[in-house]
């Protein structure tokens, strides 16, 4: 079942759900006096539970958007160690607020071959205590007292002064983080509000003898398991689950004993979200769903089991005692914390346990480094790590493209039957690059992406396409490089030497676009134009010079013909530095005019300086 197909089902078994627990809590007459909820009672509930998620889902989007990449290229870089991946686990978790787009996000890079099997299980154990930080944030904030601070903390209150604060930065801020930021601001604000409503709507509940029988039902281990479960796999997400059982806690009528199972089931519901994800994915992501499925469960039952044996030996009486807010919080964060640092030293057992269970099969190697995994779409749930994904691919992109031409132009000097044949092979590895990145792009474009994201992802989709057609023009210099040797012919001494001088000067304009490409130097990106007007310039004084030799005896006219093919290659390449280098400063200013901005530059004294000084370099005269 496709991940959009799941969540349609959830959504009707949801209100299945809904429409059975209003037969039996909802007020018919209206009212809320016999502590049944009224129709509007019921409505703001759902409203409530409306806000509460979609709150928690732009908080998180707008968290993830500010840190631009960062955090997952943590996760990427530094998990040499277990202990590493649990604190940074944790710290990414509690930074974008989901547990489950942190094992999605894991998932993604084991598929990718970026992380190993081994190294995930760590992080996946952190996300865990990561997710329980929602629950504080809504213990503190549903706190309150007599003082002026803890007034300014209670959910109403924080939630407007951050929801002013939220607007105020995104109708007056300029810059695309600060606004980002004011959509943080606003996510909390809707967050808290929603929170807030939901305690409001079931607060009638509070005297309803029938409704305390109900969750008195869930004191039973396995059905309070159920529930939990059943729970966080329809919202897809623990934090949201958690908040919402804070929320009844309100009404005093859910016991310890009902809450315990429901916080365990709870965190094997989350375990949803990452299987769902890794339908169609490889073996080693199947294993890290797996993996998070595994400790879950493990830790789970060796909780409960606990629990219940020493609550059988010492009799704590907590089943009747009811649950607050931070009772929870307290609670999801001991058994988390306590699971992991259970299961940690076994965490390669585990892994085996998971490669055991779900056994490999032979799977077809990918045909090029372009249809490997790197441009996941697991990724696209985060889309500054996804954007980081293509320009890493773009990278190896450049790199192919350009060791393309360089062998082509070598090809015209000394002929090898084993280097035309590797030309060929990078221009069909550069074709499928150019394939698989523009389609990922045109997907990643469609999501939620910063300005700055924006503008990187419109200047990708521009790159490639030059990248793409300077391996073509590699193709064509082998294609004439291969007419001389078969024919047996070869160019007189001067023109030798003239091409050996433009070859020179498209080496160093390649080198030059490429290094101001990956490391997004937008100065050195400047110098590329006056060279690429200099290889223009070349080409026309080459032609001149073969002309003269043509009248003069000295070269053939089916020399020509290859030499004028060769010259134009060798201009179309600089050409597409030079959009490249164009493309890189236009896209910072948001503007694509490329004419205007060349017919600026050539009119800046720097221009000129620079275009005499590499005309001097490569001179042939």
């Amino acid at each position: 079942m496709c991940k959009t197909g799941f969540k349609r089902t959830m959504v009707i078994l949801t209100v299945l759900c809904v429409i059975f627990y209003g037969i039996v809590c909802v007020s018919a007459d209206g009212g809320a006096e016999d502590g049944r909820l009224s129709i509007f009672n019921f409505i703001s509930l759902f409203g409530g539970v409306a806000l509460f998620l979609f709150g928690m889902d732009y908080m998180g989007k707008g968290l993830e958007k500010s840190a631009g990449g960062s955090l997952e290229r943590i996760l990427e870089k530094l998990t040499s160690n277990p202990i590493k991946g649990v604190l940074l686990g944790a710290i990414v978790t509690a930074v974008i607020q989901s547990s489950g787009a942190t094992t999605v996000m894991v998932v993604g890079f084991v598929n990718s071959g970026i992380m190993k099997l081994t190294q995930a299980i760590g992080i996946i154990m952190g996300a865990n205590i990561g997710t329980t930080a929602t629950a504080w944030i809504l213990t503190l904030a549903g706190g309150g007292g007599g003082s002026t601070v803890m007034q300014l903390l209670k959910a109403n209150n924080l939630a407007a002064i951050a929801a002013f604060i939220g607007i105020i930065m995104i109708m007056f801020a300029k810059s695309g983080r600060k606004k980002d930021i004011g959509g943080i601001c606003i996510g909390f604000a809707v967050l808290m509000f929603g929170m807030t409503m939901m305690t409001d709507a079931l607060s009638p509940l509070k005297h309803n003898e029938q409704f305390a029988e109900i969750l008195a039902l869930f004191t039973n281990p396995i059905l309070g398991l159920i529930a939990g479960a059943v729970i966080t796999t329809i919202m897809q997400s623990s934090s949201a689950s958690v908040g919402i059982m804070q929320a009844i806690s309100a009404t005093g009528a859910l016991p310890f004993g009902a809450a315990i199972p429901m916080i365990m089931g709870q965190n094997i519901g989350s375990t949803t979200t990452a299987m769902i994800s890794t339908i169609g994915a490889g073996i080693n992501a199947k294993r890290t769903a797996a993996v998070h499925f595994y400790f879950n469960v493990i830790g789970t039952t060796v909780f409960l089991i606990g629990y219940y044996t020493l609550d059988a030996i010492f009799d704590f009486g907590l089943d009747k005692v009811q649950v607050t807010s931070t009772t929870i919080a307290i609670t999801h964060t001991i058994f988390n914390v306590a699971t992991t640092l259970l299961l940690l030293p076994f965490y390669k057992l585990i892994g085996k346990l998971a490669e055991v269970t779900i056994k490999s099969s032979k799977e077809k190697k990918a045909a090029s480094a372009a249809e490997q995994s790197l441009l996941d779409d697991r990724f696209l749930a985060t889309p500054s790590f996804a954007l980081e994904q293509c320009v890493s691919v773009m990278s190896k992109m450049a790199d192919l493209s350009v060791d393309s031409i360089n062998r082509a132009m070598d090809l015209v000097e000394k002929y090898s039957e084993a280097d035309a044949e590797v030309i060929t092979e990078l221009e069909n590895e550069v074709d499928k690059y150019e394939d698989r990145l523009g389609t990922y792009l045109v997907k990643l474009s469609s999501k939620d992406l910063s300005i700055e994201d924006s503008k990187t992802a419109t200047r990708l989709l521009h790159n490639i396409g030059d990248l793409e057609r300077i391996s073509d023009h590699a193709v064509n210099i082998q294609e004439a490089a291969e007419e001389m040797n078969k024919k047996g012919i070869t160019f007189s001494p001067e023109a030798k030497k003239e091409l050996k001088t433009i070859s020179l000067a498209v080496s160093e304009i390649l080198t030059l676009t490429y290094d101001a490409l990956i490391s997004k130097d937008l100065h050195a990106a400047t110098h590329i134009e006056p060279l690429e007007q200099v290889i223009d310039d070349l080409k026309e004084q080459i032609r001149a010079k073969h002309i003269d030799r043509l009248q003069g005896g000295k070269c053939t006219i089916e020399l020509g013909f290859i030499l004028s093919d060769l010259l134009t290659n060798y201009e179309r390449v600089s050409d597409h530095c030079s959009n490249i280098a164009a493309c890189m400063i236009r896209a910072a200013e948001q503007s694509y005019d490329m004419h205007k901005y060349l017919a600026d530059l050539k009119n800046e004294h720097q221009f000129m300086d620079e275009y005499r000084a590499c005309a001097a370099k490569y001179s042939i005269d």
